[in-house]
């Protein structure tokens, strides 16, 4: 069985050879530079490091490290993924830490006095890392995000040449991997957090307070979505098996809206855009959603979400067993590897495999399942410890039969 037809099987939960993994195949489910090249180093893989996310300094993971660890997916990204800088005409960089990594052509981040980098557009700054920081904070607000004017509202559409991009990146995914494919393409900016990069507060008082404006943004949202998945599926046709979206509801001790709110106000426009999805494509859909989601699962399902991502177990009523029981019939869980706030970065490695294996044993069961890290790896992760995160999760995940 290879990877593509393993991570099929497991979404239309049935039982593969093994539990398929995914090794940075997200943009939430990636490694922090720093941490990428010392694991190398441990495995005795000598190459560059590629910081192929700017935003998050996250590593392009390579070919011989997808092998060592068995991992099942490969992630289909715009040619510029983070603050509109192509990954091109690559050129060695050092992190603050000493890390030698390639950056983009385009990546040329300023040093303020104090030693924080700063991104630059048209001369205004855009983000800033803080000195001896591991990843960038965006600075520039989307004007008016609290309450855009919704008829003047301009929203991103993909262009042909970002279409063949797609089309040439995924037919050679297709062609010369075995690998299942994910590609991120949600709505133009997350339905909850509005314009995303507007005043958060703000923004929530708009939520609950203007029903009629919410709702007015969110159809133009998804209307610019439904012709951005039009374009998309045209240009990637079959070759693509699973559509990400993000958007956070959840914090770690409860939802950041009630079921009703979240029914009433944001379900609807979500449900559109997914509806299209499953009546005019075979692509699954992942949704990445922090925190403790229990109480809205039952409505994700209904909205036509089949993949649920990352799993955090360790935030409030998100138990596997009781997660698994109530919904493993209808979700595939995509991550629930352990605790990677506490477990992965101060257990040892002894502690990582234990809490792994255990978690394997509960979702694995009747297929509905995709190890990956809960969110991304971070900074200062032992080697050892993502080791042992993989390996057992490669061999606690074989199914017998």
């Amino acid at each position: 069985m290879n990877s593509r037809e393993r991570v099929l099987c497991a979404l239309q939960h049935r039982e593969p050879d093994r539990v398929p993994i995914d090794v940075g195949g997200t943009r939430q489910s990636g490694i922090a530079a720093a941490t990428y090249h010392r694991l190398k180093q441990h495995l005795g893989i000598h190459s560059r490091t590629r910081v192929y996310d700017l935003f998050q300094m996250l590593a392009e993971v390579e070919r011989p490290v997808l092998e060592r660890f068995g991992a099942d997916v490969v992630g289909l990204y715009r040619a510029d993924v983070a603050f509109g800088i192509r990954n091109e005409h690559w050129r060695p960089w050092s992190l603050f830490d000493g890390t030698p990594v390639e950056v983009p052509g385009g990546f040329a981040p300023v040093t303020e006095p104090n030693g924080d980098l700063v991104l630059l557009q048209h001369g205004v700054p855009m983000a800033r890392m803080p000195k001896d920081g591991f990843y960038f904070d965006r600075l520039d607000k989307y004007p008016g995000a609290a309450h855009a004017d919704v008829e003047k509202l301009k929203l991103p559409l993909l262009t042909d040449e970002e279409c063949e991009h797609y089309r040439l990146q995924a037919e050679a995914f297709y062609q010369n991997t075995d690998f299942a494919i994910i590609a991120p393409l949600g709505p133009p900016y997350e339905l909850f957090y509005g314009l995303g990069t507007g005043d958060f507060s703000a923004w929530m008082v708009t939520l609950a307070t203007e029903p009629d404006y919410v709702a007015a943004l969110y159809d133009k949202l998804v209307t610019t979505w439904l012709e951005n998945l039009q374009r998309f599926v045209q240009a990637v046709g079959h070759r693509v098996q699973i559509l990400q979206f993000n958007d956070d509801f959840g914090t770690q001790d409860a939802p950041f809206l009630s079921v009703n709110m979240f029914r009433r106000q944001v379900m609807p426009f979500y449900q559109r855009g997914l509806d299209w999805i499953h009546q005019n494509t075979d692509l699954r859909v992942f949704l990445h959603s922090d925190g403790a989601l229990f109480p809205l699962i039952p409505s994700l399902i209904e909205m036509g979400v089949d993949i649920l991502n990352p799993v955090q177990t360790s935030a409030r009523g998100m138990d596997p067993v009781r997660l698994k029981q109530e919904f493993g019939d209808r979700l595939t869980f995509w991550g629930a590897s352990l605790d990677c706030q506490k477990t992965l970065p101060f257990g040892t490695a002894e502690d990582v495999a234990r809490e792994v294996e255990e978690h394997v044993r509960i979702f694995a069961p009747g297929g509905g399942y995709v190890f990956a890290s809960v969110h991304n790896v971070q900074a200062g992760i032992p080697p050892e410890n993502l080791v042992a995160m993989w390996d057992t999760a490669r061999r606690a995940g074989r199914y017998h039969s």
